[in-house]
């Protein structure tokens, strides 16, 4: 029975590792970058977001009008943010973030977030105004010029304003904080001589399906917290459930909360007045065969502008980096509910939040993250110390009765039952648990998997450099056995990637072996074959397995080597007691 729980244990050890690899593929494809934008501007092919009940959604136009390549914009001049905004249509849809890179080349572009709709992969913020019930006026359009002044900094705003011709003036000001955050007002006056009543809205709209990496354990697409709960929506799933309910995939309706689009690092939401009750929605649209995706916000209740008067709504913009402090003073200052919850923690949130808190503060003392992840292995080790000490403990006793063992098995070859007894006899005197050398790595499970996440998905973690070949945690060692680290003058990868095994990865295994030296021989020869192969198998799996994660492994591994030798040489059998078995 016990040898049936033993071997039952370690397929479920294998089998997870399995899942990892199946599931949770770690190598994610590169995208290369858009190129840069030039002067640009959208196409004015898009409608407007659905109005409140009862001002009805705006068709799409199915022509398709050359986007012109240069159009009069504002410029973006923020601390850590590049770009402008298009007069035309008045988009905020160039960009660039200065404090990051595509590779972990110097030289290679800066990461770009928005893109004009004259380029390969359009994605803006757009804001704009729908007509109220019995309102007769005319309003801007994505055909409309808008006038401009001022640039987009932290401490000078960007104007647009634009004149319909029959008294009423509409105006949008965009200012940026020192990050991401962008501050915009939309305001209309009202110079004729009739009221006037209008909808503010704002969406943002991805005009193009985007590449993704196709992770079970990582959110790419639709997300927001609406009413209090995170939503989140695929791009197939906005898709198909649009196509259901005639485009809508999701809708919400009250105050507070924000909508958007994330990737695996980077964020562009809505922050709409959390006083103000807006409707919500996440949206597919089709459009001459090229699927389209769109989150807007627009007011529940018109605002109606008397002459003489006028009337403002304000919201921001995220447009950035998920910098996991900075999220969280975000939510914490300006009071955005779970605006955290852009980094996809998952289901183990309890774990891998903390673990990120844990790990990013010793890289504050030790400014490497690599460091920081070995220091963080001693800590969770020197945790689990009494839990592995006594499972450690057990172990020590199974090879030291490894003799016994095979003297009961000798005695009672023809008897199965009597050596089953035999054997729970002499466990239970020296008090030792076979299947106990399977704890350590149960119980490092939720470990493994947690800090997994935190650097696959945490921005902090990209391109983090640790020392000599590994440039970045989050991707796998770089360097290949296969083609003699790098002598021979191919990629094998290429080929597959069971054909990549780097440095690190090697070095994890030989480590693995000599664990298993210090573990008892399994009874069973079945049993011994499997662990023989184990420190093979977990190396070519965890070969394509983030690098940072692989040294946690050799780490965690090393320190149980050190742990296993010094209780091995204090344990002892009590002789007496074995004797009368």
């Amino acid at each position: 029975m016990d040898q049936k729980r033993l071997f039952i244990a370690i397929a479920t050890s294998i089998a997870i590792l399995v899942v990892f690899q199946y599931l949770m593929p770690p190598k994610p494809r590169h995208v290369a970058a858009p190129p840069p934008a030039a002067l640009v501007a959208p196409s004015p092919a898009a409608g407007v977001p659905a109005g409140a009940p009862p001002v009805p959604m705006a068709g799409l136009s199915t022509a398709a009008p050359a986007v012109p390549k240069e159009v009069p914009r504002l410029k973006i001049d923020g601390p850590r943010v590049a770009g402008s905004i298009s007069l035309l249509g008045a988009r905020l849809d160039d960009v660039v973030l200065r404090d990051y890179r595509e590779t972990i080349d110097k030289y290679s572009p800066l990461v770009r977030v928005l893109e004009p709709r004259s380029e390969d992969h359009p994605y803006y913020v757009q804001f704009g105004w729908s007509a109220g019930p019995g309102t007769q006026i005319k309003l801007p359009d994505n055909d409309t010029l808008w006038s401009g002044s001022g640039e987009v900094t932290p401490d000078k705003p960007a104007v647009l304003t634009w004149d319909n011709g029959e008294g009423q003036t509409f105006e949008i000001t965009v200012s940026i904080d020192d990050n991401y955050m962008f501050a915009v007002q939309q305001r209309v006056r009202n110079a004729g001589s009739q009221p006037v009543s209008v909808y503010p809205w704002s969406r943002i709209r991805r005009d193009y399906t985007p590449p993704t990496a196709g992770y079970y354990i990582l959110h790419e697409g639709l997300l927001g917290v609406l009413g209090g709960t995170l939503k989140e929506q695929t791009y197939s799933t906005v898709k198909t459930e649009g196509e259901k309910r005639g485009g809508v995939s999701f809708e919400s309706t009250g105050s507070g909360g924000w909508a958007g689009i994330t990737d695996k690092y980077w964020l562009v939401t809505l922050v709409p007045d959390q006083a103000t009750p807006q409707i919500a929605s996440f949206r597919h649209i089709s459009e001459q065969g090229q699927d389209r995706y769109q989150v807007d916000f627009v007011a529940t209740t018109p605002q109606t502008i008397a002459p003489g008067g006028e009337a403002a709504a304000a919201s921001r913009t995220f447009a950035g980096a998920k910098e996991v402090n900075l999220l969280d003073r975000y939510e914490s200052r300006d009071h955005i509910p779970l605006f955290s919850y852009s980094v996809d923690w998952g289901w183990f949130w309890f774990l891998t939040k903390p673990f990120f808190v844990a790990l990013d503060w010793l890289y504050w003392v030790f400014g490497n993250f690599g460091v920081a992840i070995i220091v963080f292995t001693l800590i969770v080790k020197l945790a689990f110390f009494p839990l592995a000490n006594k499972s450690y403990r057990s172990m020590s006793k199974m090879k030291l009765l490894a003799p016994k063992m095979t003297e009961l098995r000798e005695q009672y070859k023809d008897d199965p039952a009597k050596l089953q007894h035999a054997m729970m006899s002499l466990y239970k005197a020296e008090k030792v648990n076979p299947a106990s050398g399977c704890l350590p790595m149960f119980v490092q499970i939720p470990v493994f998997f947690s800090l997994y996440k935190v650097i696959f998905i945490t921005i902090e973690m990209r391109q983090a450099p640790f020392f000599g070949w590994i440039r970045d945690l989050s991707a796998v060692d770089p360097t290949n056995v296969f083609n003699l680290f790098g002598l021979l003058p191919f990629n094998p990868a290429e080929y597959s990637s069971f054909l990549h095994l780097g440095a690190w990865p090697l070095v994890m295994g030989f480590t693995m072996y000599f664990q298993q030296k210090l573990n008892p021989p399994p009874p069973d020869p079945v049993q011994a074959k499997i662990f023989q192969w184990m420190p093979i198998m977990f190396t070519f799996m965890l070969a394509n397995f983030p690098a940072g994660l692989v040294i946690y492994w050799t780490c965690n591994n090393l320190l149980t080597i050190g742990q296993q030798w010094l209780i091995l040489r204090q344990t002892t059998l009590d002789k007496p007691r074995l004797a009368r078995t």
